[in-house]
Parts: C-alpha cells; sequence; structure tokens
C-alpha cells in the first residue's frame, strides 16, 4: 500500500509552503512565494506550491492520504497558555485571550487549511494537525540520516505558545525535554534588535549577522535583553519582544522594542550604512544569542552530546550560521545535522515527515534542497521567444564550459539550471555566480544586480575534493548553513567570498547531487586554478528567489546583468 503525505504550512502569516512525502521519500518541496513573486508570501496559503508538490509526484488530489500541517491545539492542562498569561499581564486583552480561547489561531488555520484542501480537490485525506516544534524536530531529526540517539535543538521567535525545544530522537521517535514559551524567545529577542537596527523581522536577521563583525561585541553590554540561570529562560519584556501597549511606535507602525530601548541605545537606525553605536549593537546581540543558546544547549543536552556527538536543528535560529560555527565547535560534537528550510518554510516537510514517522514510514534521509521545479531547454527557448524584451539568445553544447569563460573574464552569470532549492539559499541551480579570485566582482554584483548593503559577504561554493584544505574541517556542509575559518593560504586566493571575520558561508557541492554546478565550478579551476564560485540567490533585492524561465527573464531585463544561462540556452544583452 503506498502512502502519500502532503504537508502544508502558513499557519503563521508568513513562508507557506508545501511537501510532498510519498513511501517515505521526499518527492518536492516549495514555498509559496516563488510562484507568487511576493516574498514570504505574507497572509497566504501554499496553493501553487500544493499543485506542483502533487504534480511533481505525479499523484491526483484524491490519492493523498494524509495532509499534514504545523500546527497544533495547545491544551489548557499544559504550562503554555499560563505562562503566556502570566508573562502577558500588562496586556489583559492578550493574557486573557490564552487563557479563554487560546486555540482561536488554531481553528482559524485548521479552516483556512480545510478549505485550501478542498479548492486542491483533496476529498480523501485525512488532515493531521503536528504541534509547530514538533514539526520543526522532525524536519531536522528524522531526515538527518542520523541512526544514533541525537540531540535536537529547535530555536525561533514561536510556534502556537512554544519558542524554544529541547529534546532527543532514539529509533525514529522525538522525545521532548524541555520547553520555553512565549515571550521568552531568543528568536524574539533577536528579532526585536534586528527592527530596531532598522531591517524587518524575518528577513533582517541575516544582515544583523553580517554587520556584527564589523563591531566590538564588548563595547556595548546587551545581557539585560536576556537571562539564563541555569534552568529558567527569561527575556526582558520591558525592552523586547512585547505586544500592544508597551511597543515603540514611529509614523503609524508599532515595533517589537520599547520605547525605553530607545531611551537606553538612542535613536533606531535608518538607511543602509554601516555607522556607530549600531555595528557594536549588531556585534553584542550576535554573541548574546550564542552565549545563551550554547548555555542551554549544553545544559538540557549535554550528556546526549557526549554520548554520540549528533545534534539536528531547525526554526528560524538554525539559520544563524555563526551560532552554528560555535555548536560544531563545541567539545564532544562530532556533527550538527541543520534542517537547510529551518524557518517556518521547513515546517510543511516537518509535519509530512514527522507524520509518515509516527505511522511507522522508515524515511529516506535528506540528500539534497533540489525539491523545486525544473525546466527543460525548450521551456526556455519558449519563454525567450514568448518575452516582451525580444531577448538575444542561442543555443550552447556545452553549458558548465561556457558559463566558466564568461566567469573566468571578470563577469558575473546569472545560472538558471535543474530544479529550484527548497528553503532559503540558492545552492547553485539558482544562483548568481562570480569568479571570487576576481577583485571587485563582489562589488559589481551588489552595485549591478543585488542592489544590497555593500557590506553584507557573498558565499563560496567549493569543490568536495578542496573542502576539507579551505575549511580546515571535514564537517559535511552542502546547505551554507555553518561558517567556517578559511585557511590563511587561500584568503588571498578568493578575497571576494572571505568576510571581515576570516570566514565564510561555504556550499560543498558534490558531483552526485548536482553534476552540471560540479562541471562549472571544474572548468572554472582549469581556467583559474580556483575551484570555487561566488554563489549569491538568483533574484533582486526584496524580490523572492526565482522560479521559473520567464522570471528569469524579468529579472535578467530589470538589472544590469549581461549573461544568463538558462540550461542549454545563453541570453546576453546587446
Amino acid at each position: 500500500m503506498s502512502l502519500t503525505i502532503l504537508g502544508l504550512s502558513g499557519a503563521l502569516g508568513h513562508d507557506a509552503s508545501a511537501a510532498i512525502i510519498v513511501d517515505g521519500k521526499i518527492v518536492a518541496a516549495a514555498e509559496e512565494e516563488r510562484f507568487l513573486r511576493d516574498k514570504h508570501a505574507k497572509n497566504k496559503f501554499p496553493l501553487e506550491a500544493a499543485r506542483y508538490c502533487m504534480r511533481e509526484a505525479g499523484v491526483r488530489p484524491d490519492q493523498v492520504d494524509i495532509v499534514a500541517f504545523p500546527y497544533g491545539e495547545i491544551p489548557l492542562s499544559t504550562q503554555a497558555r499560563w505562562h503566556y498569561a502570566k508573562r502577558h499581564w500588562y496586556a489583559p486583552d492578550r493574557a486573557l485571550d490564552a487563557l479563554f480561547n487560546g486555540n482561536r489561531r488554531f481553528r482559524r488555520n485548521r479552516d483556512k487549511s480545510l478549505a485550501l484542501m478542498q479548492e486542491l480537490g483533496i476529498t480523501n485525506a485525512k488532515f493531521v494537525p503536528v504541534e509547530h516544534h514538533l514539526a520543526h524536530a522532525s524536519s531536522a531529526y528524522h531526515l538527518s540520516g542520523f541512526k544514533e540517539k541525537t540531540a535536537i535543538v529547535g530555536i525561533d521567535g514561536k510556534g502556537e505558545y512554544a519558542t524554544t525545544f529541547f529534546g532527543y530522537g532514539e529509533n525514529g521517535k522525538i522525545h521532548k525535554i524541555k520547553e520555553f514559551y512565549d515571550p521568552d524567545s531568543l528568536g524574539g529577542m533577536y528579532g526585536a534588535i534586528t527592527e530596531y537596527l532598522g531591517f524587518e523581522m524575518l528577513d533582517g536577521e541575516f544582515k544583523v549577522m553580517g554587520m556584527a563583525p564589523y563591531g566590538d561585541p564588548n563595547r556595548y553590554d546587551l545581557s539585560r535583553l536576556v537571562e539564563f540561570d541555569g534552568n529558567d529562560l527569561k527575556i526582558n519584556t520591558k525592552l523586547v519582544n512585547v505586544v500592544g501597549l508597551r511597543r515603540y511606535k514611529e509614523k503609524g507602525k508599532g515595533y517589537y522594542f520599547t520605547p525605553e530601548l530607545v531611551e537606553w541605545l538612542g535613536p533606531k537606525r535608518e538607511g543602509d550604512e554601516i555607522d556607530d553605536p549600531y555595528i557594536h549593537y549588531a556585534a553584542a546581540v550576535q554573541q548574546l544569542l550564542e552565549d545563551v543558546a550554547l548555555k542551554m544547549i549544553d545544559h538540557y543536552l549535554g550528556d546526549i552530546i557526549r554520548e554520540t556527538g549528533r545534534i539536528a536543528m531547525a526554526g528560524g535560529v538554525a539559520l544563524n550560521v555563526k551560532l552554528n560555527q560555535r555548536i560544531i565547535a563545541m567539545p564532544h560534537v562530532k556533527e550538527l545535522f541543520v534542517q537547510p528550510a529551518s524557518g517556518d518554510n521547513g515546517t510543511s516537510l516537518g509535519a509530512a515527515s514527522y507524520v509518515a514517522a509516527e505511522m511507522g514510514e522508515p524515511l529516506e534521509p535528506m540528500r539534497h534542497a533540489y525539491l523545486g521545479p525544473s525546466f527543460t531547454t525548450e521551456e526556455c527557448i519558449a519563454a525567450c521567444e514568448a518575452h516582451p524584451a525580444k531577448p538575444i539568445f542561442t543555443r550552447i553544447e556545452n553549458a558548465p564550459k561556457k558559463g566558466a569563460e564568461l566567469l573566468a573574464d571578470g563577469n558575473p552569470l546569472a545560472w538558471f539550471q535543474g530544479r529550484m532549492e527548497f528553503g532559503p539559499r540558492a545552492l547553485g541551480c539558482r544562483s548568481i555566480l562570480g569568479d571570487p579570485s576576481h577583485p571587485g566582482v563582489a562589488d559589481r554584483i551588489n552595485a549591478q544586480i543585488k542592489y544590497r548593503e555593500r557590506w553584507r559577504p557573498f558565499c563560496p561554493s567549493m569543490l568536495d575534493r578542496v573542502a576539507a584544505d579551505i575549511l580546515q574541517t571535514e564537517h559535511p556542509a552542502p546547505y551554507m548553513t555553518f561558517t567556517f575559518d578559511v585557511a590563511d593560504h587561500w584568503k588571498s586566493r578568493i578575497p571576494e567570498v572571505v568576510h571581515e571575520d576570516g570566514t565564510a558561508r561555504a556550499q560543498i557541492v558534490n558531483r552526485d547531487t548536482n553534476p552540471r554546478y560540479y562541471a562549472l565550478i571544474e572548468e572554472l579551476e582549469r581556467l583559474r586554478n580556483v575551484p570555487v564560485v561566488l554563489n549569491t540567490s538568483l533574484n533582486r533585492r526584496g524580490e523572492p528567489m526565482i522560479c521559473s524561465p520567464t522570471d528569469a527573464l524579468n529579472m535578467f531585463y530589470g538589472c544590469d546583468l549581461e549573461y544568463l544561462i538558462m540550461e542549454d540556452v545563453l541570453v546576453t544583452k546587446a
């Protein structure tokens, strides 16, 4: 008997996605934003993503057995709602709502999901809700491939009420050890400071992380924002992660920090430059997050880590690559698996994998993140012929060779190949590439194409056979979820992908999972003696990653890129 499970996420009003698992194998997963061309797809449910997943799996709507949804019902008999009410006493409407109507969001989401199932024509499936943090935990543990007892870490803004999850996985089962509840959230604290530093929550956390190495973490002491006494985590809600009347307001918009924070640290940052004192605040909040998270991981999971050395991690904070570098460096840690779609986009996959595991279905580990749509060369040619900009295009014999030649001449290149990545990182299928040994190529990509803050780092994709020499470690890194210290003898060879602090957020490429990308990097190595490319996502600032050939052409003609290779088609500008 075949078992088809469709995971749908979108409960938290952002990053809706769909994923499909058939007989324990991940067949497809994609974010709704990519189809709608609307970053984070706010307040949308994953209609187009679900249609794509079923199409890719060759499954009719009436053949879906289960729809898994990563948002559960939280009973009053648990601590979660009482904790929320107690900590939100300053906003009595919220506190009372948690006690007397604490599952209204669950009911609203369930009704929206059932309506979506109807719209998709899914008539025979059972609807199964999964607690948000269990979905995160499953997306990491069940798909990690770890066979031993595994420590599980889930840290994000919040799910239903929980913000932080510590547990372990053994023999395919997930066991909770400890949860913390809103507003006591490391992700919420970091998000509030992200807003204070002038960025958008859910999007700007990477920017804070990129800004941090320019500052001195010891210049300002931000420790009063959060307290972990070895047992209890407490966020200072006189300053951050606040609701209602406590919020700082500006031009009619309320923020997750208070006027007291502004009194303490000075006015909220504006603009794109990195300047005093804000770079030091970024450095200090990054260090605070790392120190508290490491202390908590050691406290709750230290015994398990000492026993097997395996950790699986998900939740928005798991995308904090600096924190992850420090987790890998903890004594006794052998391997850390971070789900590449660690944010709420990954919970559709996590809900589906959780239900599969609960039903005793053996799950195949996640081998790559190439789970989105692909397009043939013929479809790319048809998109060129139909495009109003009348693209100049030619069919090419050897795309990796041609691409490497363009890179070797110092050109940025849009590279559109194979199946779109699931998760926020371009991993060589929807990428803008550069030769990292060409000084100034990063600035050129920034100025002409990405229009993003010039201080943000670009990442390297490197061949697996040189990774240990460049990164000084054998630790797997297929998904750009970790930073590593770059070896001194490489820093001058690939200056465009080494950040201010001497680290790089690397992707190690292997031939099995992405043969074309591997061939391109090998070809560049032959031409320039550099087995590394600079890789950033194929999109402009504020837009989601490109999905289709038409999206790629729209972007190409909306920026100063000169070369685009889509499958076996080279598009150039006159």
